[in-house]
């Protein structure tokens, strides 16, 4: 990297650091005059958006607005709405008479904000959301390769934001790893776990908090008594919207033998119903991101065995949605497997059925492979239902549907062990992105010491004793 650069990655994060220490962002009214600031960028320039995530990943209009700008909206609404009350000093009991205690949110400082390539306008822009809340300034960086994404918002940003309460590096991977040597006060990644250790190892050398959004490998149960045709819609809507480039989307399914081959018809005639004969010349069918990825799932799929010929089209960054049936032997996951399909997160649109015959033998399956972001049921009965939640781990459960608990605002976003750590969303971002600090107060009229002394007589000492055990 040129010294350049080095400087304008610098004079950006100053930039945002400058605001932060001015306090251009530590008012509610300054909160709120830049979230609507954000509001502003997002409808203003709609189909700009559009344009830019259309040539990126060939989203239509509908499922950028579904999962991309609604989202958004939905999310700066909701932070408007309760911004008051999130930002008040809340009392705490502390079970000691002539002591009070408070919790005072405060934010932390500037937030590093590196969003991943898939969903790339809103998965840079919602945790904003909460760091504004919350009062922070950020810096962002765009995933480079959305390239069109990062250009629009590397004009937008400053547009919106003069004050410098929001900043904005574009370009390659090396931006990144420049952004990564200044100090921060929160980090906040979405992407693959590799990248994601590199994150956590940069952020470690400051002692910075992180928030790590990291994915793998999300398993679907469906149950011996599910109706596979209605699973099949379900579960072909959630794997294959944005050509199965979603963190949460169901990365295999496990299934009674019995279920494989119909629960396969099923999934066939449910593509069909959705993006036609040719998915290629559906309008509702997104495009690989790039020729790189493009070609590890046209890999992938060289180890599969497939019954017919899949449709691959290098120049359009086109796969077709494929469903491929493995045997037995591959059942177990992780990088000892001798299925590639089932050693590591496909993030594609190819999704294989394994035959797995009990819910019990599906959890010992789960539990043998890293934590995932989401885990899945359809058709099982409410007692199977809970086997899944009680003994299994993961970032989040939904029975009878996928992807759509990553959309609502009231509930946490995130992963647990490999799959990530901490959480964002609605209120859950304004707490992740602020500090909650307590502060006590004693009466002026009680001086602790003179109670909590040794010396003092043992009826005293007894007592306090006695008062501090009742909890």
């Amino acid at each position: 990297m040129s010294t350049a650069d080095k400087a304008a990655i610098a004079s950006i994060v100053n930039t945002a650091r400058s605001a932060f220490n001015t306090g251009v962002n530590s008012s509610q009214e300054q909160r709120r005059t830049h979230l609507l600031a954000l509001r502003r960028l997002v409808t203003e320039n709609e189909n700009a958006l559009h344009e830019a995530l259309h040539a990126t990943l060939h989203k239509n209009q509908f499922e950028a607005d579904f999962s991309e700008l609604n989202v958004l909206i939905s999310e700066i609404n909701a932070a408007l709405r309760s911004l008051s009350k999130w930002m008040k000093t809340s009392r705490v009991r502390t079970g000691m008479p002539a002591m009070g205690a408070q919790l005072q949110p405060e934010p932390l400082g500037t937030v590093l904000i590196m969003a991943p390539w898939n969903y790339p306008v809103q998965l840079l822009l919602n945790p904003l959301i909460g760091v504004l809340a919350a009062g922070n300034t950020a810096v962002l960086k765009p995933a480079p390769e959305t390239a069109q994404v990062a250009a629009l918002l590397g004009e937008l940003i400053p547009r919106y934001f003069p004050d410098g309460a929001v900043t904005i590096a574009t370009g390659p991977v090396e931006v990144a790893t420049g952004l990564l040597t200044h100090r921060f006060d929160f980090i906040v990644f979405t992407g693959s776990g590799k990248t994601g250790k590199i994150i956590l190892e940069a952020a470690a050398k400051h002692l910075t908090p992180v928030l790590l959004e990291l994915g793998g490998k999300s398993p679907t149960w469906v149950d011996a008594q599910a109706d596979l045709e209605d699973v099949a819609q379900r579960i072909a809507w959630a794997k294959f919207l944005n050509a199965s480039q979603t963190c949460v989307a169901p990365d295999y399914v496990m299934t009674p033998a019995a279920n494989v081959v119909p629960l396969k018809d099923a999934m066939e005639k449910a593509i069909r119903q959705s993006f036609g004969d040719d998915p290629q010349t559906a309008k509702n069918f997104g495009r690989i991101v790039s020729e790189k990825r493009f070609d590890r799932l046209v890999e992938l799929l060289g180890s599969a065995p497939l019954e017919y010929e899949v449709s691959c089209d290098k120049s359009d960054r086109y796969i077709q949605p494929t469903v491929v049936v493995l045997d037995e032997w591959n059942q177990v996951l992780g990088e000892g497997s001798n299925q590639p399909l089932m050693s590591e997160e496909i993030f594609g649109p190819v999704l294989p059925i394994v035959p797995v015959e009990t819910p019990e033998r599906a959890i010992e399956i789960i539990n043998a492979w890293d934590k995932p972001l989401a885990l899945y049921t359809f058709g099982a009965s409410r007692e199977t239902q809970r086997l899944f939640e009680q003994k299994t781990s993961s970032g989040a459960v939904a029975h009878n549907a996928a992807l759509i608990q990553a959309g609502l605002g009231a509930l946490p976003f995130g992963g647990v062990g490999a799959s990530g750590m901490g959480r964002y969303h609605g209120k859950f971002s304004f707490d992740t992105f602020s500090h909650h600090k307590p502060v006590v107060k004693v009466s002026p009229r009680i001086n602790p010491l003179k109670v909590m002394d040794a010396n003092s007589p043992k009826w005293l000492t007894d007592a306090i004793t006695k008062f501090q055990r009742r909890g």
